[in-house]
């Protein structure tokens, strides 16, 4: 062992060699560093009248693409810029994207939460990387047009944080890419007592209320009545999002919950609250199929409209009361108060006005994709369907035409007038897919309501269902997370831990 206690020796005697001695290996910040921290000014540091930010983009430098949001639209775009030719800054609330087709399957524990989110840093490794490319947890508060800038707030959590941080960035290329809101049709109640499910925290409290429920009907001297208030959940619309969550709902009751909680199992009911028609866009003999699955399973649909949501209960337009435990609102999106507050030609509806080329006419270097952004009436193309498969294929081919652009030498702000954008955009619908539960589900391959196309419905159309949103996953680590989530739920079946 004398080689060793040589080697210990000598780099005992290097590293002592490199420190000074007086050194302390863990200094103090000092007053200075610490101030532009502060939340809010002392009597020795003067009020802040400027931004901090980034500047614009000096020659040499690489032109910057701003884009806000970071849901379906503006990560496939982010996923396909040329990072040679631009840098990329993406500002949004939340620093994922969340695959939300499946989405529902983890409010029931068939799927992980972190099965269906997937990292900024992830989609555009440049983010995580390169020097002039950055993500802000942050929101856009107002958009300058005129001088290319964005002025933007830090996103805080809980009473304790600190004040929002504000700044700006400037831009030569900006994406709005916002997404839209859930839509409550200025309803009585449906904020304060509803949970929407667009989000994983939207998931998460719905499992998270879902479990408590259980558990609380569980409790001796709980009476009958609210026994089955506890237990009753509503779910009201009847799209896509609706109905997947509904058969998944009655899926966990009918093979897990029932097992589980045989001391409550009978209470346990799901009411879907549509005013029209289930699935509307889907074939009629679909319809029909999903109707009596839903039913088969123990889902009881009703057919109208809530007029008012209260605490414990909710009111239709015909005077029903009916009790819930938990509500989940999926009743559609619409633009943002903030979309429709900016300064910008508008769309139908109030969604963002773009031409062909998916470019805000009137104003130099800003697009919008996505469920924020509607054609214009002058372009004469139909408003979109707010779909993640519209937003996907609008985030593709964007970031197509700004490589083309920057190629072209256009990439720095007001140099693109004179380029040739090339052929606009079109948009093909690849059809449509949801799951009912119990290893069924529907498949409509026709291009609109009214065309003819390939219609599937039972196991076949959930396996193409399942085999088909596997592919879309967008990394190999969230694949093999989904794989190994289904499988250990058909063997071992669904956790009903409360965590």
């Amino acid at each position: 062992m004398a080689w060793f206690r040589t080697l210990t020796q000598f780099s005992v005697t290097k590293s002592s060699s490199i420190r000074p001695r007086n050194t302390n290996p863990f200094p103090l910040p000092t007053l200075a560093s610490l101030a532009q921290f502060s939340s809010a000014p002392t009597h020795e540091t003067p009020p802040v009248t400027q931004y901090a930010g980034l500047e614009p983009t000096k020659p040499g430098e690489k032109p910057r693409v701003v884009v806000l949001g970071s849901g379906w639209a503006g990560c496939r775009l982010m996923k396909g810029l040329d990072t040679s030719a631009y840098d990329v800054v993406c500002v949004s609330p939340r620093n994922h994207m969340v695959f939300t087709p499946l989405l529902a399957s983890t409010c029931v524990g068939t799927l992980e939460f972190r099965s269906v989110a997937e990292p900024i840093g992830r989609i555009q490794p440049a983010i995580s990387r390169e020097p002039g490319s950055y993500f802000f947890l942050s929101k856009c508060t107002g958009i300058d047009a005129d001088n290319h800038l964005v002025q933007c707030e830090s996103v805080t959590d809980g009473a304790d944080s600190l004040d929002p941080w504000k700044f700006k960035i400037s831009y030569d290329k900006l994406v709005i890419a916002l997404g839209a809101e859930a839509s409550t049709f200025g309803i009585h109640g449906v904020k304060e007592h509803a949970i929407f499910l667009r989000e994983v925290y939207h998931a998460q409290e719905i499992r998270r209320k879902l479990l408590l429920n259980l558990m609380l009907s569980d409790v001796p001297g709980v009476s009958e009545e609210e026994k089955s208030r506890l237990l009753h959940c509503v779910v009201v619309g009847g799209g896509p999002t609706g109905v997947e969550f509904s058969g998944e709902l009655s899926d966990f009751i009918m093979r897990d919950v029932r097992q589980r909680y045989a001391h409550v199992k009978n209470y346990v009911h799901v009411t879907l609250i549509e005013a029209n028609e289930i699935l509307s866009s889907f074939d009629d003999r679909l319809r029909r199929y999903a109707t009596k699955q839903l039913t088969k399973s123990g889902v009881r649909l009703v057919r109208g409209i809530v007029k008012d949501v209260k605490a414990h209960k909710l009111i239709l337009n015909d005077g029903t009361e009916v009790p819930y435990g938990l509500l989940v609102w999926s009743t559609g999106v619409g633009p943002s108060p903030f979309v429709k507050s900016l300064d910008l030609p508008k769309a139908p509806g109030g969604r963002i006005g773009v031409d062909e080329w998916l470019c805000v006419p009137s104003v130099e270097d800003i697009f919008s994709i996505g469920d924020c952004s509607g054609f214009l009436e002058s372009t004469g193309k139909p408003t979109l369907p707010a779909l993640a498969q519209v937003a996907e294929r609008q985030g593709k081919y964007l970031a197509n035409l700004l490589n083309r652009i920057g190629k072209a030498g256009g990439g720095r702000a007001n140099s693109a007038k004179d380029i040739d954008f090339g052929e606009p955009f079109v948009y093909k619908h690849l059809g449509s897919m949801a799951t009912i539960g119990r290893y069924k589900a529907l498949v409509d391959l026709r291009q609109s309501k009214e065309a003819k196309g390939l219609s599937l419905a039972g196991f076949p159309s959930w396996f193409i269902w399942r085999s088909a949103y596997l592919t879309r996953v967008i990394s190999w680590r969230n694949r093999f997370y989904v794989a190994i989530n289904w499988a250990t739920t058909f063997v071992f079946g669904r956790d009903i831990s409360r965590i």
